[in-house]
C-alpha cells in the first residue's frame, strides 16, 4: 500500500490520531464537569458530545486494516472509563452530603479519590505500562501514552503551588473544629486529608490558600465535617464580593447581596456566617444592562483581573471564582480542584404576577414563590430601591427590606437550622455551639 493509504495505516499516524482524539474527548470532559461542580445534571447536548467523542476515540484504536481488535477495544475503553471516574470524584464530591442520589458507600470511594486527585490519576501508570507492553496496538498505545503524560502534569503543576500564608485560628473556630475532632486533632486531619491544619507546640494554625495556590476544599470541610469557613477564604470571599459590586457599580448595574450573604450581614451583625460556602449577589436586568452586556463585561473584567467566570445561559447565572483563568484549553482543569472560592451572580428581571410587579429569577432561592410565568420572584417594593447594609467593614447593596425579604426565603431566619450538613457533623456542631454559648451563624440554604 502507498501513499494516503500507506500513511493512515501507519502506526505513529494511528498512536497520534488516538492521541488527539484523547486531548479531545479529555478536554470535553473537563468542561462537562462544570455541571456537578454546580450541584446540576450535565446538559444532553454537552453529554452527547463528549460521549461521541469518546466513542471515536475508541473506534479508532480498535479498529484496525486487519478487523476489529477485541482487546485494544475492551482496554481502551475500560482504561478511559476508570480514569475518567478518578478525574470526577473531586467535582461530584461537590455536592454536600445530605444529598440524596448517591449510596454511602459510593460516596465514602468518591470521598477517598476526591481527598488525592491530585495525584490519583497516576495510579493508573502500572496498568498504563502493562497495557502498552501486551497489547501491541500503536492507536492503544499512543492514547495510553497521551493520558498518562496529562495525569503527570496536572500532579507537577500542584505540586508545587505558591507559598501558603500561616493564619491563626479564631476561638469559635477552635472550639467547633475540637469538637468534631472529638480532641484528636492530628488524627482527624489524618483522616479527612485536611493539609491546611498546622499543630505545633500545642498552638494550631492554619495554612491558608491564595491566588497562587490551590483553595482549600471547604466544601467537604464545612458541609461533610462540619467546620467553620477557613480564614483565608473568608478573607478571599470578602474580597470577591466587594469586587464583583464594584465592577457592577462600575456597569451601572442595580444589585444587591442575597441568600446567606444577606443572612449574615443582617443576622449577625455584618459577618459572613460562620461557614458561609460562598457569596450571593443579585443583579437586575432592566435598562441597559442586559445578560449579554453582563457576561462580556466580567469576561473581560475577570480575564484582566485574574478571576474565573463561568457563565450558565440557561440557569440564568455567573459563577465568578477567586482563583485566575488559566490558558485555553487547559484552562478547564481547574474542575479537576477540590475547592473553590466562589461568587454566584444570579440574574433577576422585571415582570408582572398575578397582578403586582415583581422581580424574578429562573432558580429556586430557599422558599421563593413560584411566579405567574414560572420563575421564582418577590414583590419589587421589598427590593427596590435598594439600600445599604454593613457588610465585612464596609457598606454593600441590599434589599431595601431585607428582614422582609429573608423571611420569604427562610421563614423565622434567627432560628439556626443545620442544612447541607451531615447528620453526625450537625449534630456535633449543635453540642459544641450550645457548649460555648455562641448561636452558629449557619448558612439555611448554601
Amino acid at each position: 500500500m502507498t501513499g494516503i493509504g500507506a500513511l493512515t495505516t501507519s502506526p505513529v499516524i494511528s498512536a497520534l490520531i488516538a492521541a488527539a482524539l484523547y486531548i479531545a474527548t479529555y478536554l470535553s470532559f473537563l468542561r462537562l464537569l462544570r455541571y456537578p461542580r454546580n450541584w446540576n445534571l450535565p446538559t444532553v447536548p454537552a453529554s452527547l458530545a463528549t460521549a461521541g467523542l469518546a466513542a471515536i476515540m475508541v473506534a479508532q484504536v480498535a479498529i484496525a486494516p486487519e478487523g476489529l481488535d477485541l482487546v485494544a477495544l475492551v482496554v481502551s475503553a475500560g482504561f478511559v472509563a476508570v480514569l475518567f471516574g478518578i478525574i470526577a470524584a473531586p467535582a461530584i464530591d461537590f455536592r454536600p452530603g445530605t444529598q440524596p442520589g448517591i449510596r454511602p458507600e459510593i460516596r465514602r470511594v468518591i470521598g477517598f479519590l476526591a481527598k488525592h486527585g491530585d495525584y490519583a490519576g497516576l495510579c493508573m501508570l502500572g496498568p498504563a505500562l502493562a497495557a502498552g507492553y501486551a497489547v501491541p496496538n500503536a492507536g492503544l498505545q499512543g492514547l495510553l501514552a497521551v493520558a498518562m503524560a496529562l495525569e503527570l502534569t496536572w500532579f507537577l503543576r500542584h505540586r508545587w503551588t505558591g507559598r501558603r500564608q500561616l493564619y491563626p485560628l479564631g476561638e469559635h473556630d477552635l472550639v467547633v473544629l475540637k469538637a468534631q475532632a472529638n480532641g484528636d486533632l492530628e488524627g482527624f486531619a489524618r483522616r479527612h486529608g485536611i493539609r491546611e491544619l498546622v499543630l505545633s507546640d500545642g498552638a494550631v494554625g492554619w495554612l491558608g490558600c491564595g491566588k497562587k495556590t490551590l483553595p482549600c476544599p471547604f466544601n467537604l470541610y464545612l458541609g461533610r465535617l462540619g467546620l467553620n469557613t477557613a480564614p483565608c477564604c473568608r478573607e478571599h470571599l470578602k474580597d470577591l464580593g466587594y469586587y464583583v459590586a464594584s465592577c457592577l457599580g462600575d456597569m451601572g448595574a442595580v444589585h444587591w447581596i442575597d441568600g446567606g450573604t444577606l443572612l449574615g450581614a443582617v443576622r449577625e451583625g455584618g459577618k459572613l456566617l460562620a461557614w458561609e460556602d460562598d457569596i450571593d449577589i443579585s443583579v437586575l436586568l432592566d435598562g441597559d444592562t442586559t445578560w449579554e452586556s453582563l457576561v462580556t463585561g466580567f469576561t473581560a473584567r475577570g480575564t484582566q483581573d485574574g478571576y474565573f467566570v463561568d457563565v450558565f445561559k440557561n440557569k440564568g447565572y455567573i459563577a465568578i471564582s477567586y482563583d485566575p483563568p488559566g490558558s485555553w484549553p487547559f484552562r478547564w482543569e481547574r474542575y479537576r480542584m477540590r475547592g473553590e472560592i466562589r461568587l454566584d451572580l444570579v440574574a433577576f428581571h422585571p415582570a408582572v404576577s398575578h397582578g403586582l410587579p415583581v422581580l424574578e429569577r429562573g432558580l429556586l432561592k430557599g422558599a421563593m414563590p413560584l411566579t405567574e410565568s414560572g420563575g421564582y420572584g418577590v414583590a419589587r417594593e421589598i427590593v427596590l430601591p435598594t439600600g445599604m447594609i454593613d457588610f465585612l467593614g464596609g457598606r454593600i447593596a441590599c434589599p431595601n427590606q431585607p428582614e422582609t425579604y429573608l423571611r420569604i426565603l427562610y421563614g423565622d431566619f434567627e432560628e439556626v437550622e443545620y442544612t447541607y450538613v451531615d447528620a453526625a457533623a450537625a449534630e456535633t456542631r449543635r453540642q459544641a455551639d450550645v457548649a460555648g454559648d455562641a448561636q452558629t451563624p449557619v448558612p439555611l440554604d448554601g
